[in-house]
């Protein structure tokens, strides 16, 4: 079985994103460009990747680094044939078929690169090279072939002849070689061009020239031959990826309404007959169940959320909804809230660090924060547990089927028994028993007559305030 490895460009700082972060790095759908490009060649069954990493060299490392990848260090960026070079003390001596891709290409696909490899190895190739046809080819290499369409050179865009600047087909600087060939040429390449940089696409002249056979194999999407180096290609390339990612769960049973406007990161799973609604956020490992309903402008990162939930208009990060729970509109799950199942979380509550057990209710203006809430709970509008004194937080912890009225205050610590009853308005400092009911109020005192005295004597003071 021929071996196959990789060799990822990783090295460039991309000076045209103007930005702190490095070029690679940028996210596309919530993930690195270069983690893109990753996962495609890790699906292609590739038993060695080399990184080649420049600027940034530490933080590409510390973030696509493990032990199936390994790093050769390029110190200084003198074209794309010099940086391929820089692997050659790791896997220059070995037997096999090397893919050599630009880390800022996260479009390619795992079938793309697996199809260039068939076509490399039944064809018996020294090399193969993705192209793409495009309508706008400015900008990329072109690739320059014979009367018999046979590949005779790829020329970069700034060194195409009048007529070679016509031809639409063109290089997505992703390459197949005979890994010996490949690093032979390579130390033939020189930097006799307009840029004084030794190009990788030399080799396919060179390899030409000693007689080897050179093929293409043209991509069947031409979005996968984007190379990002700008924020307009980083736009486009996260609008195409977006539409992938959609489709591929349209195709799994998910309902979108809007596609287009519907934002899914590429580490989201959904269940199928689950609806999404537009503007919905999905991010990081957000794992959605089925038969759910996502309500517009909802924003759910690294959530898991079970079967027949309901989310409307309301932001979740790191937290865990029940079956047939009900969220929002307009709530807040922080992270650590953990719903059951058959749970309502209503408007304009906040949830942080807390378990609220099956079948509760927190339906609105409500802040429950560091508590655990059991099952059958009904807490009123506008209760909060007040879990931070300044310096600590402390548990709140309430019973199975107690009830908390409106505008209670629970004084963390404390814990609210199984079937008490805390009387709206209460500020509860101390435990409440099981079956207790609990008031913690000042008794109201009315003053007959007082209220006509009051307005006069705003009055008298405002006309002495005017004089």
């Amino acid at each position: 079985m021929t071996k196959k490895m990789a060799i990822v460009l990783a090295a460039g700082q991309g000076k045209r994103m103007k930005s702190k972060l490095y070029k690679v790095l940028h996210p596309v759908c919530g993930k690195p460009m270069v983690e893109h490009v990753l996962d495609a060649v890790r699906g292609a069954d590739i038993q060695r990747s080399v990184v080649i990493v420049g600027h940034g060299a530490e933080a590409v490392k510390e973030k696509v680094g493990g032990g199936a990848v390994e790093f050769a260090l390029q110190e200084q960026q003198l074209g794309t044939g010099h940086a391929v070079l820089q692997a050659k003390a790791l896997i220059g001596d070995e037997d096999g078929v090397t893919v050599v891709i630009c880390g800022d290409t996260p479009l390619v696909r795992t079938e793309t690169i697996e199809a260039m490899l068939t076509a490399h190895v039944s064809q018996g190739a020294a090399a193969t090279v993705l192209t793409a046809e495009l309508d706008e080819p400015a900008g990329y290499g072109r690739i320059v072939r014979g009367t018999d369409g046979a590949v005779l050179k790829i020329v970069e865009h700034k060194d195409c002849s009048v007529d070679e600047v016509k031809i639409r087909e063109i290089n997505t600087g992703t390459y197949c070689f005979d890994n010996r060939k490949m690093f032979d040429a390579l130390s033939r390449v020189t930097n006799a061009n307009a840029q004084g940089e030794y190009y990788l696409p030399d080799v396919i002249g060179i390899l030409k020239g000693d007689g080897e056979k050179i093929v293409a194999h043209i991509a069947a999407d031409p979005a996968e031959s984007i190379g990002v180096n700008d924020r307009i290609a980083l736009g486009e390339a996260e609008r195409l990826m977006r539409l992938r990612i959609n489709a591929g769960h349209q195709m799994n049973g998910v309902t979108l309404i809007d596609a287009e406007n519907t934002y899914i990161e590429a580490g989201v799973s959904i269940g199928s007959d689950t609806v999404i609604y537009p503007g919905a956020v999905l991010k990081g490992r957000t794992e959605i169940g089925s038969d759910c309903l996502i309500g517009p402008q909802s924003e759910l990162t690294d959530t898991i959320v079970g079967n027949g939930v309901t989310i409307r208009q309301s932001i979740a990060e790191g937290a865990v909804i029940g079956d047939d729970s009900t969220v929002g509109p307009f709530a807040y799950l922080r992270p650590g809230a953990k719903l059951g199942q058959n749970v309502k979380v209503g408007d304009f509550v906040e949830i942080k660090n807390a378990t609220i057990g099956n079948h509760s209710k927190v339906p609105h203006l409500s802040y429950i924060g560091d508590a655990v809430v059991g099952s059958k709970v009904n807490i009123g509008c506008g209760a909060i547990t007040a879990n931070y004194d300044g310096h600590n937080k402390s548990k709140t912890v309430i019973g199975d089927d107690a009830f908390i009225g409106s505008n209670a205050n629970l004084i963390a610590p404390v814990k609210i028994g199984d079937g008490a009853y805390v009387v709206a308005g209460s500020t509860i400092t101390h435990d409440v028993p099981d079956n207790d009911l609990a008031i913690a109020r000042e008794r109201q005192v009315n003053k007959p007559g007082y209220a006509e005295k009051f307005r006069a004597r705003a009055r008298a003071k405002k006309e002495r305030e005017t004089e």
